[in-house]
């Protein structure tokens, strides 16, 4: 008889730190109430790691869903995005306004749960039967996101008798999840949790009002393209209607830059330095490119500088705590050199820009390297640091204008299972990596928690400092890379560092169909950065782009 890995997690507990929360059996992550076997290679995930935490998180979502359903049998519950430190849920109550007693309410009934430890059960049923239970609970989404799997039996997760098809492992009972805190969001609520950089402590709120914005402009979007799950964009793709998609997100894309651009040539007078950041693989270089594009358009005539060649000599470059050069800390900068050129450029002047050389680690000052601003010049200026007043601390505020981008998705799995943004920069990211760096999946894999780690330091605590955000996501790319990234996740074998990695994200793939026909993507779209083809950029990319054997981690 089979015994569970909940049996063995009783016996092992007292040799983890934390709370053991799930498990990998064979390199693949799994509830910890699935069963084994005798010959399965076997290890504990623990809730203090990243992993753990997105279990819990997970686990307090349904708890949540499962509380507002007590409430009443008639509400919805949609995941929609990361806000202010916490998931904002849409929440519809039927006579009921979204209001702080209303909170309260819903906080008292899953303390309640939590009290009583209720036990939240994992079971397999038929995918036809899956199908039509959720077909009877309103759930067309989910039903519908079902059908599309090719497994025969589908599991389902039940909590006091309300069922749930949930992407990913839960915790087993409802004890271990009395931390978080609600909050009134606009129409909804904003679930705040602990996670991996908070030490175990619920993440502190943090009001990010344009931000917010730009995340509502997403869902207007999808309510635009009438794509608000996986299963649409499948069907679009069915019917051979990914044409008109593609064509209708770019439209939305471009009409939002030509906007930005409006703006800038209309203060043209007083913005004259232009500052783009953004966290790895939002597109910030193609955005600059087609930016520069609209204020041609404006009777402008932008030149770009890039802040790489403003990277201090190699042996005054900072260290991080593991003893490596620190190329994502603004002190890897030489931000007074760069204060002083473009005060000079903006006065007037003309200034030798340096050049840096990422082989051997030093600044290069060349004969042909001079510039001479005219008054229809404004400077673009892309970098991670772009919204960091420090970058730019002698120039005045009313000359600068910083615009953060981000590749915020419109899409969601379904209603209750939603695209983290962080997993769709991944995919990009990886696939980018291969097509034009040469980079197999592992590396792209290994290096990803250095890469978030510095956007949590460097980039999001600047985000409202922008003057204005730009969402860079485009509705229909997943599909789009998963074509490309499958086969990169699937090289990876068991055993080797980044399996367990590599099996979660082809699990997330598995609900998305490919798209194969993508002559109908511009070749001055933002993803043609990743995907290639890109007007902006050549195939081959020379050792200068690539920043040779000690480059920095960047983009």
């Amino acid at each position: 008889m089979k015994k569970t890995l909940m049996q063995l997690a009783q016996e092992e507990e007292q040799n983890y730190s934390s709370p053991i929360v799930a498990a990998k059996i064979n390199g693949e992550v799994r509830d910890i109430q699935s069963e084994y076997d005798h010959d399965d290679e076997i290890s504990f995930i623990e809730l203090n790691t990243s992993l753990g935490w997105r279990i819990y998180q997970r686990s307090i979502l349904f708890l949540f869903i499962v509380a507002v359903s007590n409430m009443n049998k008639e509400a919805e519950v949609v995941a929609k995005f990361t806000v202010n430190k916490g998931l904002y849920c849409e929440v519809k109550i039927p006579g009921k306004p979204i209001n702080a007693h209303l909170i309260h309410d819903i906080e008292q009934e899953m303390r309640e749960m939590i009290a009583n430890n209720i036990p939240i059960v994992k079971h397999s049923i038929p995918r036809q039967e899956a199908i039509e239970l959720f077909q009877a609970h309103g759930k067309r989404g989910k039903a519908a996101l079902i059908a599309s799997l090719p497994h025969s039996m589908i599991s389902i997760y039940t909590c006091r008798n309300y069922p749930d098809y949930l992407y990913g492992a839960m915790l087993p009972e409802t004890k271990l999840l009395g931390q978080f805190a609600l909050d009134v969001e606009q129409s909804g609520v904003l679930i705040r949790t602990p996670d991996e950089m908070t030490d175990g402590k619920i993440r502190t709120r943090v009001e990010q009002p344009k931000f917010g914005h730009i995340l509502s402009e997403a869902k207007e979007w999808a309510k635009i393209l009438e794509c608000p799950y996986i299963s649409d964009l499948n069907q679009i793709n069915t019917e051979h209607r990914m044409g008109e998609l593609i064509r209708i997100s770019e439209a939305l894309q471009e009409k939002r830059i030509a906007q930005i651009a409006d703006h800038i040539a209309s203060h043209r007078n007083d913005i004259r330095l232009i500052l783009i950041a953004g966290p790895s693989s939002s597109g910030k270089t193609s955005f600059a490119q087609r930016l520069q594009i609209q204020l041609r358009v404006n009777g402008l005539h932008p030149i770009m500088i890039s802040l790489d060649d403003y990277f201090l000599n190699r042996e005054d470059t900072p260290r991080n705590e593991k003893g490596e050069y620190d190329y994502e800390s603004i002190d890897a900068i030489d931000t007074a050199l760069f204060n002083q050129n473009m005060l000079e450029l903006l006065n007037g002047h003309k200034v030798q820009i340096p050049y840096y050389n990422f082989i051997t680690g030093k600044r290069e000052w060349h004969d042909d390297n001079f510039l001479l601003l005219k008054e229809d010049q404004p400077i673009i200026i892309e970098g991670i640091h772009g919204l960091n007043e420090r970058l730019t601390a002698d120039i005045a505020r009313k000359n600068k204008y910083k615009i953060y981008i981000s590749a915020l998705t419109q899409l969601n799995i379904d209603a209750h299972n939603r695209i983290p943004t962080t997993e769709v920069r991944f995919l990009r990211r990886l696939v980018r990596d291969h097509q034009f760096r040469g980079a197999k999946a592992i590396k792209t894999i290994k290096q990803w928690p250095d890469v978030r780690a510095g956007e949590e330091k460097y980039i999001f605590p600047f985000q409202e400092e922008a003057d204005v955000l730009f969402n860079s996501a485009l509705i229909y790319e997943i599909g789009v890379l998963k074509k490309y990234a499958v086969p990169l996740l699937e090289a990876i074998d068991r055993g080797e560092e980044g399996y367990t990695e590599a099996r979660l994200i082809l699990r997330f793939l598995q609900y998305v169909d490919e798209i194969h026909d993508i002559d109908d993507i511009p070749n001055n779209s933002i993803f043609r950065e990743f995907i290639g083809k890109s007007v902006f950029f050549k195939e081959i990319m020379t050792t200068r782009q690539t920043g040779g054997l000690h480059a920095p981690i960047r983009g």
